[in-house]
């Protein structure tokens, strides 16, 4: 996978500012940085649900960049993805919401994928009977694990997560997050995630971007961060309020938001 100088506006707003990465097949890559820095945005492209408004983004030898793109639709095919929201759909239940892309598909009948639904559950640390729940029968983290099974139902070559741990507990995360890494090292699946977790950026992934106002501030083998002096980038990691980073306040009636 290879993002060449990628863009992204919405209206007069630069939420991708030539945003550039490579990621061999298999690799893994965690991406950080502060809200609104551009990272589901970045996700959302590579996964099709935007097209980019300059740059390339090349899978394989096409350039997928736009919607419309000959390639675009197989390889959303072989693309799987964690919403930051999860997107589950409040009328199915659960078994339908993990192989909706199958049974919309043909690809597997009902019973089969109720059967397949059902043995990723427990991958995810789910009981059989959560498959015939509604996505509001579900606790948040219930609700994350779900979104999670339904990434991997495909057994995607791509793997994109926005957040998989957040909500969870930190022994559920710990579990998730070994899920991920044997997938990636098992299947030979590329993972990028999002995540704002930085023991899981340093210790779980190969790669790491720090992403900030759009841009790329730095990019790397997890293994050089330490040596990194990236202003940036230490401050992320360290979660410190000092640095080049900052919160863009306003007033909104006597309150200060962000």
């Amino acid at each position: 996978m290879t993002v060449q100088s990628l863009t992204k506006k919405f209206g007069t707003n630069t939420a991708l500012d030539n945003v550039s990465l490579t990621l061999d097949k298999g690799e893994t890559m965690a991406i950080i940085g502060p809200s609104a820095a551009g990272k589901s945005v970045l996700l959302k492209c590579l996964a099709g649900l935007y097209g980019a408004d300059g740059g390339k983004i090349i899978l394989g030898g096409d350039d997928v960049s736009q919607t419309n793109a000959p390639a675009r639709f197989d390889w959303a095919e072989r693309i799987g993805m964690l919403f930051q929201q999860n997107a589950l759909f409040d009328s199915m239940k659960v078994w339908e919401n993990i192989c909706f892309r199958q049974i919309e598909r043909g690809t597997l009948t009902r019973k089969a994928a109720k059967e397949h639904a059902i043995d990723l559950l427990g991958h995810v640390g789910l009981s059989e009977d959560s498959a015939f729940l509604t996505p509001s029968d579900l606790s948040g983290g219930m609700q994350k694990r779900v979104g999670i099974a339904r990434a991997i139902s495909t057994d995607p070559e791509i793997l994109l997560l926005d957040n998989p741990t957040a909500g969870l507990d930190p022994v559920l995360s710990n579990h998730i997050e070994i899920m991920i890494s044997k997938i990636a090292t098992q299947r030979g699946t590329t993972v990028i995630t999002i995540t704002n977790d930085m023991h899981i950026a340093r210790t779980r992934y190969a790669n790491l971007v720090m992403m900030y106002a759009g841009k790329i501030y730095w990019a790397g083998p997890t293994s050089d961060i330490d040596n990194a002096h990236n202003e940036h980038l230490t401050q992320m990691l360290n979660g410190s309020a000092q640095g080049p980073i900052s919160m863009r306040m306003g007033k909104r009636g006597d309150q200060i938001v962000a």
